[in-house]
């Protein structure tokens, strides 16, 4: 089965690359490091400082092989690639509840950009899977978890 396709903003994959490049060139050293201080402790099997280190480099290795697979998996969506009528990756978003009469502005981002206390909504949420292919003026209604919502996009940009 072939893997799914990620998608991501230009600074989405920068963050991610970086993240990459951290854990490989400082974060690998640092922990390697951390395991030669404490194996000169002695016996390693009383050692808590060799199995936090060891611990840590399980931890670290794991988010590695996870960000190599995200980076392979990825496709760089340019928001100037796209119609700017209709929500997309990227596109800044405000949106009308209308059964609360509240206006909220997002951000759509792909899955690993999300950050719901900054307002970005991935493309995966209920919220984000409603509002992406609509243009403004346009209704949606979502099925979130407080139960269903109905939205009207104010305007994209």
């Amino acid at each position: 089965m072939a893997d799914k396709e990620l998608l991501v903003s230009p600074e989405g994959l920068k963050k991610l690359e970086s993240e990459l490049e951290h854990l490989t060139t400082v974060k690998r050293r640092e922990v390697a490091e951390r395991i030669k201080t404490a194996r000169e402790f002695g016996d390693i099997s009383e050692n808590s400082e060799y199995e936090d280190a060891k611990n840590e480099q399980a931890f670290i290795e794991g988010r590695i092989q996870s960000l190599e697979k995200m980076l392979r998996q990825a496709r760089v969506v340019v928001a100037d690639d796209q119609d700017p009528s209709v929500v997309h990756i990227g596109s800044h978003v405000t949106v009308k509840d209308l059964e609360e009469n509240v206006e909220e502005d997002y951000v759509i981002v792909g899955a690993t950009e999300a950050d719901p206390m900054k307002n970005r909504i991935s493309t995966e949420s209920p919220v984000g899977k409603a509002l992406l292919g609509v243009k403004a003026g346009d209704q949606v209604e979502v099925n979130a978890p407080v139960g269903k919502i109905r939205l009207e996009v104010v305007k994209i940009s």
